[in-house]
């Protein structure tokens, strides 16, 4: 039997900085400050597909209040 973890889809810091269109820096910052959680695999970071999906979730609220 598979283990959640197998089947889980991570992606590389490049990646998530080009789904949100911002910087790879602006990733590295939300990963070193815990809003994203991140595995580190040697001298690269990678993030669970759902994080990103959770976190862009529930922060579009927060922007769309924000702006109005």
């Amino acid at each position: 039997m598979p283990s959640p973890l197998s089947q889980m889809r991570f992606l590389t810091v490049g990646e998530v900085a080009e789904m949100m269109r911002v910087s790879t820096m602006t990733v590295y910052r939300m990963v070193h400050s815990g809003e994203v959680p991140a595995i580190r695999f040697g001298r690269s970071f990678r993030i669970p597909e759902s994080a990103v999906a959770q976190w862009m979730h529930g922060s579009s609220g927060e922007n769309l209040n924000q702006v109005g």
